[in-house]
C-alpha cells in the first residue's frame, strides 16, 4: 500500500469502539459502532485518494558539502520547498548507499509551512573509494483530513564518487618533512652534485669548491668569484604503483594498494611544491592506467578521478610491461618510483631483471611495502612452536627481500623496505635527498 492510518484514524478508532462495552443489552448500539467504522475507513480511504499526490512545486533536493574522500565525513543537505499555499507535515528518509557509515540519523519529521522551505542535515563517512548511489527520497506526508499518511519518492537518484584522501596525503607530507615540506623542498642548495641549476655569483668563502670557481668574473672583479646553485626544478618523477596480488593485503582498515596511493598523494604534492612533474602509472598484468608528468592542481584533480575506483587483483603484476610502458613513454631522464611488494624469489627475480628496461636512463626506486616489521618478529625470542615457523618464514622474505634490494642498489637504483607506517616519510626523505644531491 501507499499510505498507512495516521495516530488521528487509530484514536477515532478505539473512542467508536467503546460503546461496544454496553452493546450487551443494546444491540442497536453494535450496529452503529460498525457503521462508524466502516464509515471511518471509507473517510481514510477517501482522504488517501484526495491526497496522494503532492503539488509538483514541492520538491527535495540533495546536495553535498564537497566531494567525498575515503574516511573523511561528509554532510549530506536536503532541501525541502514548499510553494503551495498550505503546510505539509511529513516525514522523510534518505536512501544513503548501504556501504556508507551514516553518523546519526537519516530520518526526520517536520512541518513545512506554505510558501517557505526547511533543511534536512545529515553525515556519511565513506570508508572505501569507488562509485556509489544514493536513491530518491522516501517521503510520509499527512493528508487532509489527517487519518492517513501518504507515501511517495521524491528527489533525484544521484551517483557519487569517493576519492581518494588529499587532505590526508598532505597531512602525512607535512608530519614526515616538518617545515621542509613548504620551505626546504624549495630552498636553495649548495651541495655537492652534478644536476643543479646555475643561480647566482657571489664572493667566493673558504671551503667553497674549486670546480665552482668563475674565473672570467674573478678575472673581471679582481677577486675571487664562485657560481651559486640551486636545487633543480621540472625534473620528472613517475610513481609505478603495483595493483598485483600482494597489493590486497589488508593491513588495519585498508589495503596496501590504498596506503600506496596516499603515499603516492604525498610524494606529488611535495613534488609540486619542489616544482616538478610528476607521473603516474598504475600497473597489473598489463598497465591500466597512465598519467603522463606534470604538475598543477588539475593535475591532482586528474590523478584522484584516475585512482578513484582502481582496485588491487589477484593476479602477478609484470614489471617488464610496466617498465618498458615508462622507458618508450618518457624519454627525458627521471625518477622512477616502484611501490610494490616481494615475497619469493621469482617476483624478485622478474623485478631485478626489469630494471634493465630503465637502467641507466632513469633512475629507480624500488620500495617493497611488508606487513609487519619483520625484523621485531625475528627478534622476539619464541614461545611455541608456532611462533617458531613463524619466524622461519619472516627469517626467509627478509632475507630475499635484502637479496632483492642490494641487486636494485648494484645496478644503479634505489631501494627502500618500509612498513605501511613508515612508507610515506621514508618515501618523501628519499626524494628530498635525491633532490639535494642532484642525483637526477
Amino acid at each position: 500500500m501507499r499510505f498507512v492510518f495516521s495516530r488521528r484514524f487509530y484514536i477515532l478508532l478505539a473512542l467508536g469502539l467503546i460503546p461496544l462495552v454496553l452493546s450487551w443489552n443494546l444491540p442497536a448500539l453494535r450496529t452503529f459502532v460498525f457503521a462508524f467504522d466502516a464509515l471511518l475507513i471509507v473517510m481514510a480511504l477517501a482522504d488517501y485518494f484526495t491526497s496522494r499526490k503532492l503539488p509538483e512545486e514541492f520538491t527535495i533536493t540533495r546536495s553535498f558539502g564537497r566531494r567525498f574522500a575515503i574516511g573523511d565525513a561528509n554532510q549530506i543537505h536536503l532541501k525541502i520547498e514548499n510553494p503551495t499555499a498550505q503546510n505539509i507535515h511529513l516525514k522523510l528518509k534518505d536512501e544513503y548507499p548501504p556501504e556508507m557509515i551514516l553518523d546519526g540519523k537519516r530520518e526526520a519529521e517536520f512541518t513545512v509551512a506554505a510558501q517557505t522551505s526547511a533543511d534536512f542535515f545529515y553525515v556519511l563517512t565513506p570508508p572505501k573509494r569507488g562509485n556509489y548511489k544514493f536513491g530518491r527520497t522516501a517521503v510520509r506526508y499527512l493528508s487532509k483530513l489527517g487519518l492517513v499518511w501518504c507515501q511517495t519518492d521524491l528527489g533525484e537518484a544521484q551517483a557519487v564518487k569517493v576519492y581518494p584522501n588529499m587532505r590526508r596525503a598532505r597531512e602525512m607530507e607535512l608530519k614526515a618533512l616538518g617545515a621542509q615540506s613548504y620551505l626546504a623542498i624549495q630552498r636553495k642548495s649548495v651541495r655537492r652534485g652534478e644536476g643543479r641549476e646555475f643561480e647566482s655569483m657571489r664572493d667566493y668563502v673558504r671551503g667553497d669548491e674549486l670546480r665552482h670557481i668563475s674565473w672570467t668574473a674573478t678575472a673581471r672583479r679582481s677577486k675571487l668569484i664562485t657560481r651559486q646553485y640551486q636545487i633543480e626544478r621540472d625534473q620528472t618523477i613517475i610513481i609505478a604503483l603495483d595493483a598485483g596480488r600482494l597489493m590486497t593485503g589488508r593491513i588495519g582498515d585498508e589495503t596496501k594498494f590504498d596506503t600506496a596511493i596516499h603515499a603516492s598523494l604525498a610524494l606529488m604534492s611535495a613534488a609540486a611544491r619542489g616544482g616538478d612533474n610528476c607521473g603516474l602509472l598504475v600497473f597489473g598484468r598489463r598497465v591500466k592506467k597512465y598519467l603522463p608528468p606534470k604538475k598543477g592542481i588539475e593535475h591532482i584533480d586528474a590523478v584522484l578521478e584516475a585512482l578513484h575506483d582502481l582496485e588491487p587483483e589477484l593476479i602477478e603484476p609484470s614489471y617488464a610491461r610496466a617498465f618498458q610502458y615508462i622507458a618508450s613513454n618518457t624519454k627525458k631522464r627521471a625518477f622512477v618510483v616502484i611501490l610494490t611488494d616481494l615475497v619469493d624469489k621469482e617476483s624478485s627475480k622478474e623485478l631485478i631483471n626489469s630494471l634493465k628496461l630503465l637502467r641507466p636512463r632513469h633512475l629507480p626506486l624500488v620500495v617493497t611495502i611488508g606487513d609487519r616489521d619483520l625484523n621485531a618478529t625475528v627478534s622476539e625470542i619464541p614461545k611455541d612452536l608456532k611462533e617458531v615457523f613463524v619466524q622461519s618464514a619472516a627469517e626467509e622474505i627478509i632475507h630475499q627481500r635484502e637479496s632483492a634490494l642490494r641487486l636494485v642498489e648494484t645496478l644503479g637504483g634505489l631501494a627502500l623496505d618500509v612498513t605501511t607506517s613508515t612508507l610515506a616519510p621514508k618515501l618523501l626523505e628519499t626524494y628530498l635527498r635525491v633532490k639535494e644531491r642532484g642525483l637526477l
